[in-house]
């Protein structure tokens, strides 16, 4: 069964007709501050894509998409678990000058995903990419982008509470910036979750900066894929929840790899063979432009304006039998 934390005297401030209400208001609001902070246009995008591009998001390298057969067309789907470079490409395909991006709505599947409070097996996020300069490849820029995204939540929140004024969730738009490094340095004996729970229950907002390479002590922060972001330029939004007694990640970001660093980060995973497909050649080419993106949970940043305990209570996806009794005992409303 998945892992469930029950608040203490949990009860939800929303009923389920003023939170589907609430979720459809977040959604539209949110995307329009989006799209109007970072210059991005709408676009449609791909449910599946096909395994030989090398456009699906592999994550961490180990979970497993779900693939399946075309027959008409005599090849194979693999449904996206993210469009992080699926973006890029159409960025380059459909001729975006720098300055300008796109965002879409992704739903993907995660079937390996260990589900909790927190995480289900459906994935529903705002996925956006933007066209840069070679010279905004930099830790300031990425900076800037981070306050502007959190800002378009900040004003989201402020929408949402004078809709429903019960709500009391409290957002920071003072954003901390930390290098996971840093956090290893700071709190030596913490296991990375640990770090990110302690600095975070102090400064409410923050990014942790710098996912995927190694820290001094050996080890890693978090797994990242090897051919989007750059490991030196990227990161996590995370958000202190006082009703999850937790740091909630609400999008993973970063400025995208140029050939340098993906030749640095396929030979550190020992994945030099993606250099063979398409996306990877257009890269190391030098055909597909500079960009940074990311992807922002709807549902977790749903659940957590809206005081929610557990992410089923604001999208609907498949839990076991022992999650689903636990929940109705508790008085948590699974869709």
């Amino acid at each position: 069964m998945s892992r469930i934390y029950i608040p203490e005297n949990y009860k939800s401030v929303l009923s389920l007709y003023e939170t589907q209400t609430a979720i459809g208001v977040i959604k539209r609001y949110f995307e329009d501050r989006l799209s109007a902070a970072l210059n991005l246009k709408r676009v449609s995008a791909p449910l599946f894509v096909e395994p030989a591009t090398g456009l699906n998001d592999d994550l961490n390298g180990i979970e497993r998409a779900v693939v399946f057969d075309i027959a008409d067309a005599k090849t194979e789907g693999a449904v996206v678990h993210s469009l992080a470079k699926w973006k890029r490409y159409a960025l380059y395909k459909y001729g975006f000058p720098a300055g300008e991006g796109l965002y879409t709505d992704m739903n993907a599947i995660r079937r390996d995903e260990e589900m909790d409070n927190l995480h289900s097996i459906y994935v529903d996020q705002w996925d956006w990419e933007k066209v840069i300069t070679a010279e905004q490849r930099n830790s300031d820029y990425i900076k800037s982008v981070v306050r502007a995204i959190v800002s378009a939540m900040c004003e989201t929140k402020d929408h949402i509470k004078k809709l429903f004024p019960q709500l009391k969730t409290n957002m920071s738009d003072k954003v901390s910036f930390v290098t996971t490094q840093e956090l290893e340095d700071m709190y030596p004996d913490l296991t990375p979750k640990e770090r990110e729970n302690a600095y975070t229950s102090v400064h409410k907002t923050v990014f942790i900066m710098q996912i995927g390479g190694t820290l001094k002590s050996g080890g890693r922060h978090d797994g990242r894929a090897p051919d989007y972001d750059d490991w030196k330029l990227n990161g996590d939004i995370m958000f202190w929840s006082d009703l999850h007694k937790t740091a909630i990640e609400i999008s993973s970001m970063g400025i995208r790899v140029d050939k340098a660093a993906l030749e640095s980060q396929l030979a550190f995973a020992g994945a030099d063979d993606k250099k063979t497909l398409l996306f990877h050649k257009l890269l190391l080419d030098g055909v597909l432009p500079f960009t940074i993106g990311g992807g922002i949970g709807q549902s977790r940043f749903c659940m957590h304006l809206l005081e929610k305990a557990h992410i089923g209570e604001v999208q609907a996806s498949i839990w076991d039998e022992d999650t689903k009794k636990i929940c109705t005992a508790a008085g948590i409303d699974i869709l």
